[in-house]
């Protein structure tokens, strides 16, 4: 008997949404990691399958019953650029109910090729298999919305890139895969209906309070815009750098998906890039607002037949949303950076406040993560570059803003290490821990995992998780692992 119960609603849908074909039989999967927290929360019970058997199911070779497997299509902007796309590595194998009413998408990613491979092998190796897991699942425990990841199999077979690599599925767990690219596809078949169709279906899926509004389409661009800012503010909130805000990865459920490139700030500077291929820096950390915007704003110009049928109008009211949003935007930065620093209520100079802090961080290039740990423990952080008079004033500044609220610092302070963690994915810890992995030594993967489910309590002997990585001269590049 199966552990899901599917019920597929996206195969629904008009074909030229998807393609249906089933995963490439992997040779020799073995179970690598399988997420017994996630598959409890779901609802899933694996207990009367044992380890062969779960490789089996999670690397496509014995498909569940009620699985139709398919590839999506969609569109992106890629770096500025439109291509029409779709799933080149991976397969949704169907919609899982969990008990508690919420519906989920189940999705091999490392399958084999697809219709929409465009020349790729359709594989992944297992080094960014693992790296999807650990980061989704310490960006779960930060609190911030994020697809998880379920299971990862070796496939017992090489994927070729600059070396040869092990093979790997990832078993992917997200609200659903429509992203902004899924309805830019819809547009670029010139047909309104499409769309209509296809906002229809997200607002079934996601925004069923929306379903009576007069204007479902600018509803649907005010609702997936507020979800984005929330979204990227938190990922500022941690010193998250996603590394590829292309349209295709920006989903209307408003969760994190594709852990490619994907990184986090130590020292704290807006121009942080670590993508290899982001060479302008366009997804730099202090860029990320201004790219949501842009990407909401290719959004707007898909649902634009649906806002309203004069073209001159649809723009008018799009405009209007999205200044709008930048607005909200700018409410939740301000709210978020206020959790960080303790502060309730809203003072004029709250702004200036957090601008000089991180314009403060940057120049004297101190660490992001702990810098705002430490102000969270006793606002007295040691080190030289706290010593600074710069610091000091800033400081004197602070303190007196909180002497001016109500509650005691003690309180503001508490509130403080909720918003601020101790622990992130150091990026040399989790190289050193894929590294171990992939070479068959899971203990350091396991013990970084344990370290990051629970990241704003202090724990001793956990000090090192905390540290930066020792500065050796070389830049640190992340890869998107295709």
């Amino acid at each position: 008997m199966s552990p899901f119960r599917f019920d597929n609603t996206y195969t629904r849908l008009p074909r030229l949404f998807y393609s249906k074909q089933g995963a490439a039989a992997a040779p020799a999967p073995k179970l690598v990691l399988l997420n017994h927290a996630l598959a409890r929360d779901l609802g899933l019970d694996f207990s009367g399958m044992d380890d062969a058997a779960l490789a089996a199911l999670f690397s496509g070779n014995a498909l569940p019953e009620g699985a139709e497997p398919f590839a999506q299509a969609y569109a992106g902007h890629q770096f500025g650029g439109f291509s029409l796309l779709g799933d080149g590595r991976a397969l949704v194998l169907g919609e899982h109910l969990v008990p508690d009413g919420r519906r989920v998408d189940i999705q091999f990613k490392g399958s084999g090729p697809t219709r929409y491979s465009r020349s790729g092998d359709g594989r992944a190796a297992l080094g960014p298999m693992l790296r999807e897991y650990v980061i989704s699942e310490a960006m779960h425990a930060l609190g911030i919305p994020t697809t998880r990841s379920l299971a990862v199999v070796g496939t017992g077979q090489a994927v070729y890139r600059e070396r040869p690599l092990p093979g790997a599925v990832l078993t992917r767990v997200a609200a659903s895969h429509l992203r902004v690219g899924t309805f830019q596809y819809a547009a670029a078949q010139g047909d309104p209906a499409l769309v209509a169709q296809l906002v229809e279906y997200a607002l079934d899926r996601h925004y069923p309070h929306l379903k009576n509004e007069a204007n479902r389409g600018l509803a649907l661009l005010k609702a997936v815009g507020e979800r984005q800012i929330a979204l990227v503010t938190e990922w500022l909130r941690v010193g998250f750098i996603h590394g590829v805000m292309n349209t295709d990865n920006v989903t209307i459920s408003g969760e994190t998906i594709d852990y490619g490139p994907c990184a986090f700030m130590d020292a704290h500077d807006p121009t942080t890039v670590f993508s290899s291929i982001d060479h302008q820096g366009r997804y730099a950390f202090g860029n990320q607002p201004r790219i949501m915007l842009w990407n909401l704003a290719r959004f707007a110009e898909a649902l634009l037949p649906l806002i309203d049928e004069d073209g001159d109008k649809a723009v008018e009211l799009a405009t209007a949303e999205l200044h709008a949003l930048a607005d909200t935007f700018e409410a939740g930065w301000l709210a978020m950076m206020g959790r960080k620093l303790g502060l309730s209520g809203s003072e004029p100079d709250d702004r200036a406040l957090c601008d000089d802090l991180l314009s403060w961080m940057t120049e004297a290039r101190v660490d992001h993560t702990n810098t705002f740990r430490a102000l969270a423990v006793d606002g007295m952080p040691a080190g030289a570059a706290f010593a600074e008079p710069a610091f000091a004033a800033w400081q004197a500044r602070w303190h007196a803003r909180l002497d001016r609220q109500s509650g005691d610092r003690a309180a503001a302070f508490e509130g403080m290490r909720l918003a601020n963690p101790a622990y992130i994915p150091r990026n040399h810890q989790v190289e050193a821990a894929l590294a171990a992995g992939t070479a068959g030594d899971l203990a350091p993967l396991h013990r970084l995992l344990e370290v990051l489910a629970d990241p704003c309590t202090e724990r001793a002997g956990l000090e090192d998780y905390a540290q930066p990585a020792v500065p050796d001269g070389r830049a640190y590049q992340t890869f998107c692992g295709t």
